[in-house]
């Protein structure tokens, strides 16, 4: 005899609703946090508030220490090393090239510029585009164009039902970009793993989130990065 299907468990009702929801604030607001007390209200769900969900992950993840008073200057240190990722990998070879012909303008000797002559700025191996040196900024670019260009296909098949990551809108691209930016971080700091196909998957939630926080402070362009690369280390 076939056994009944079984009956879904009953919703929670509207005080049990309210009286979650207050634990969950009462926890957050404290001083310094009890994670294992944040982990357990947590686990029953939480709340689409602006921000609590973002405010949650980032502390349950470790990308926020638990004492409040710590936050405003993790998530400066954090900006601030997103920001020199931003700068250290993702610079065009064009424009480092550019800065330092620029910069040997700069440099030529005063006597050769009162006899009128105008110097060419000289380039050095490492920096021709055709360098195989390990320092080369085009070497470099050279060698993850093939991780770019799988980046650049997993990131335009995320989510394609959520305009939020697909279509011609310019926030749908704004956020690609910065998803594409991320992942190629994350592949030079950790050159043993790279990227795998699926990465884009894990990061996506969590970009959703913290995208999604009103508090600009926290804005994702400036800390999902040195989130999402914490989470997978």
């Amino acid at each position: 005899m076939a056994s009944s299907p079984r009956s879904p468990p009953p919703a929670p009702t509207p005080e049990f609703e309210i009286s979650r929801q207050s634990r969950l604030f009462a926890a957050l607001s404290k001083k310094v946090i009890d994670l294992d007390e944040l982990r357990m209200l947590a686990a029953q769900g939480v709340p689409d508030a602006a921000g609590v969900r973002a405010t949650v992950w980032k502390l349950l993840l470790g990308y926020l220490p638990n004492d409040r008073s710590l936050w405003e200057q993790e998530l400066a240190k954090k900006r601030a090393q997103y920001a020199a990722f931003k700068d250290e990998f993702l610079r065009n070879p064009v424009e480092i090239s550019r800065q330092v012909q620029t910069e040997g303008h700069h440099n030529v000797n005063e006597e050769h510029v009162d006899n009128g002559f105008l110097h060419r700025s000289e380039v050095t191996r490492e920096e021709h585009p055709l360098s195989l040196g390990k320092t080369s900024a085009w070497n470099q670019f050279f060698e993850c164009s093939e991780i770019m260009e799988q980046i650049d296909r997993d990131v335009k098949r995320t989510h394609p039902d959520m305009h939020f990551f697909c279509g011609d809108s310019s926030f749908a691209k704004s956020n690609q970009e910065s998803l594409k930016n991320v992942l190629l971080i994350f592949a030079k700091l950790n050159a043993g793993i790279r990227y795998v196909q699926g990465m884009n998957e894990i990061l996506a939630p969590l970009f959703f989130v913290f995208r999604s926080d009103p508090d600009d402070k926290n804005a994702v362009w400036k800390i999902c990065g040195s989130g999402f690369i914490l989470l997978l280390r």
